[in-house]
């Protein structure tokens, strides 16, 4: 009898890394964290979510920041022992695939695109605004129209770099970030140190140790709570991108999932200490600079800039830095996001997943050339749309990605407990590295999915709302965003299903892929019936 693909684990120390024609050896353990963080883009993040996270849980942002690390940090988990065995730059893909079957990865492969696509949006937004911003455009920043434009620039560049290699891309991580983190930690401690000595804005808040309880009572019920997480699980989402690229990494086995979780833990000392400075400066007020004022929601940074730096002298070029460190972390966040996304759809397609020119390898620069310039066209395409049918670009976007995140995500930690549940009794370790903590963080991830999806479902949850024709239910347009995104991948998945079944037919667990020099070459790997 054959066995199973999950009872016949890859030796972690011998893994079956498949080769696609990528640069192999690139990246070293530092240049896999810079990109693991920068992805997350920790400027943007706080500056176009941390409003949102005060408006649902109040002063307990801190605290809804640090619980929604803890299935974070377990999906990483499940990232890093999933890596040990195949570090293949498909991920949720391929384990998924490989240990539920062709449709379940392909879904999860979906989930991946789906949420880069999605965010591309957002950073985009962020992007052309604070490019306006940093001149003292405003007129311009204000302009539906010309933020649009440079955001599409922005994606245009972006895709540009990302095509042109990982080395290139990771040395420019490594400058964009060194910003970031300089300017968050001046920006930390000038507000703490006026708020001790008693020169903040009035509305100011003197920081406690129960904020970081996120069950407080100033938290909005359920539905606060869960909206709160779901943001919070947003601004901690692109981590996984230091796993996306393993194959391109020193010691693929162990490199990216180290990786992985130092992002995690660097990301959570980063917000915590942010979010309690900026709501001790400015407060969680529903007006002027409160964090609480739903003017401000979507741009916290530039609103306090002014306010804590000052306006004259050097307080000017503070705030200026300010401004362009989130411009550039919104840059930064841009190209780690097309990145990994590439590499997905690079996989998907080696495996007859998707179409084999996806798979197509730049001779030179060693890229998944055309799978690049196709994230960067949808994700234009997407940008503009949800700009010309939604009032609300920012938080219709970090609610509809939520949603994305959590899905796939959950997928991760369920994969890992059912791919080693065979060898799961074999060591306390395996126990709890492989099934226990996995599974915790996608049953986590699980409830806040369904929740979100509930409470999305009335039309004053967010910004847009639609009626169904014919129905006339008012529905919330980060619902309708959600269920279209994915229903979308479920056609997707039946048409490709049709035009091409290969992938269908034979299962993923069943297949190896061709690491013939030629294949790798020619841009495309075909793949070959073998039991495990």
């Amino acid at each position: 009898m054959t066995s199973t693909p999950q009872t016949s684990v890859p030796d972690p120390a011998r893994p079956s890394v498949v080769s696609k024609g990528l640069k192999v050896g690139a990246l070293g353990l530092a240049a896999s964290i810079v990109i693991g963080v920068a992805s997350t883009a920790p400027a943007y993040s706080l500056a176009s979510a941390l409003g949102w996270v005060v408006e649902s849980s109040g002063i307990h942002a801190p605290g809804i920041m640090l619980i929604a690390f803890v299935p974070i940090l377990l999906t990483a988990i499940g990232y890093q022992e999933l890596n040990r065995a195949e570090p293949d730059c498909g991920t949720t893909f391929t384990w998924a695939a490989r240990t539920f079957g062709s449709r379940t990865g392909w879904m999860g492969g979906w989930g991946i695109i789906a949420a880069d696509v999605i965010v591309m949006a957002n950073l985009a937004q962020i992007a052309g605004g604070y490019f306006f911003e940093l001149f003292g455009w405003h007129g311009l920043a204000a302009s539906t129209f010309w933020v649009t434009l440079c955001g599409v620039i922005w994606i245009v560049l972006m895709t540009a770099l990302c095509y042109a290699g990982i080395e290139l891309s990771a040395r420019i991580q490594q400058a964009l970030l060194a910003i970031e983190v300089v300017m968050l930690l001046v920006f930390a401690v000038t507000a703490l140190v006026k708020v001790y000595g008693g020169s903040a804005p009035a509305g100011f808040l003197h920081p406690s140790l129960g904020w970081l309880n996120p069950f407080g009572s100033g938290v909005g019920g359920y539905s606060g709570f869960t909206g709160g997480v779901l943001v919070a699980i947003f601004i901690y989402w692109g981590w996984d991108s230091a796993v996306s690229v393993n194959e391109e990494t020193a010691d693929a086995s162990r490199t990216p999932g180290r990786a992985a979780i130092w992002s995690t833990v660097l990301l959570l000392v980063t917000y915590v200490a942010v979010t309690y400075a900026a709501q001790a400066f400015a407060g969680t007020g529903s007006k002027g600079i409160g964090l609480g004022n739903e003017d401000n929601s979507g741009d916290v940074l530039s609103v306090l800039g002014g306010s804590v730096f000052g306006t004259h002298g050097a307080g000017w070029v503070f705030a200026k830095l300010l401004v362009l460190m989130v411009l550039t972390s919104a840059a930064a966040s841009t190209q780690t996001t097309i990145l990994p996304t590439a590499r997905t759809v690079l996989s998907m397609s080696s495996f007859r997943a998707l179409p084999k020119s996806f798979s197509r390898i730049h001779p030179r620069f060693r890229t998944p050339s055309f799978a690049t310039i196709a994230m960067g066209i949808a994700s234009i395409g997407f940008y503009v749309v949800l700009t010309m049918i939604s009032a609300n670009v920012l938080s219709d976007s970090i609610d509809a990605l939520g949603v994305m995140i959590a899905f796939y995500y959950a997928m991760t930690g369920y994969t890992c407990t059912w791919f080693y549940r065979a060898t799961l009794t074999s060591s306390f370790r395996n126990l709890m590295m492989r099934g226990v903590l996995p599974t915790l963080g996608a049953l986590m991830l699980t409830y806040v999915l369904v929740q979100s999806l509930y409470y999305m479902w009335a039309p004053d949850y967010g910004g847009t709302s639609w009626t169904v024709p014919g129905l006339g239910w008012d529905v919330g347009g980060e619902f309708i965003i959600s269920v279209v995104t994915m229903a979308i991948g479920a056609v997707l998945m039946f048409v490709y299903n049709i035009k091409s079944p290969d992938y269908f037919r034979h299962p993923l667990a069943d297949s190896r892929v061709d690491t013939s020099a030629g294949a790798a070459e020619s841009g495309w790997q075909s793949t070959t019936a073998a039991a495990e």
